[in-house]
């Protein structure tokens, strides 16, 4: 093999790496749920998801025991991002293009909680402290 197909070679294996780490592994900043409603400190929490391309912020804290609401708005037609899964609570939900959806769930304990658009390319962490 030429010096060129060794280039070639190791530019793919580069960029599938980068993408793979992009998509799977890179850290993304953690927002915290804010509280709604008459009763704050124990009441239900709120957090606004964009997505568009990726789930923004994809990290979100939350206070465990307490009802989260999370409220999607999809800017995008892409097939992937037409449904959010939650494993943990059994919860799957069709979000509309360009519409805001909400779904509310509730951390029963403090854990990380995964969730995922229906076909498991984008990704999106809940943590219940």
């Amino acid at each position: 093999m030429s010096l060129t197909d060794w280039f070639v070679i190791a530019a793919g294996l580069a960029a599938g790496a980068w993408v793979n780490w992009y998509f799977f592994l890179a850290e993304r900043n953690a927002v915290q749920a804010l509280a709604v409603g008459a009763a704050g400190a124990t009441g239900a929490q709120q957090v606004d998801i964009v997505i568009h391309g990726a789930y923004s912020p994809a990290t979100i804290r939350v206070a465990a025991g307490r009802p989260v609401r999370l409220v999607f708005d999809r800017q995008e037609t892409s097939s992937c991002s037409e449904e959010v899964v939650f494993p943990a609570f059994g919860v799957r939900k069709f979000l509309p293009a360009h519409e805001k959806t909400a779904v509310e769930i509730t951390p029963p304990a403090p854990g990380t909680y995964d969730f995922t658009c229906g076909m498991g390319m984008l990704h999106g962490r809940l943590i219940a402290e």
